[in-house]
């Protein structure tokens, strides 16, 4: 699991059929938790916004996760982070 910080979000109007009616985050993963990529993707199923930092799975926990196990999901916000000492 990482720890990251929402910048932004994605539209996509055509897109898997099982990713209808989903919003995406872009999230810029803490510096200290990289791990090849600075920003992901994440399908956001729990309503995080702007500026809120953020518990991120991938790969097949970010399917489970987030509800969608035969979905095309390879990262997926989990939870949105109350009180974080020393998150950067």
């Amino acid at each position: 699991m990482l720890i990251g910080k929402v910048v932004g979000s994605v539209v996509s109007t055509r897109k898997s059929e099982n990713l209808v009616g989903n919003k995406f985050m872009i999230v810029d993963v803490l510096e200290h938790m990289q791990n090849g990529a600075k920003q992901l993707i994440a399908i956001d199923k729990i309503g995080a916004g702007v500026g809120e930092y953020v518990l991120v799975a991938q790969g097949s926990a970010a399917r489970i996760g987030s509800g969608m196990p035969d979905a095309p999901v390879d990262a997926a916000i989990v939870g949105i982070i109350d009180d974080g000492t020393g998150l950067e």
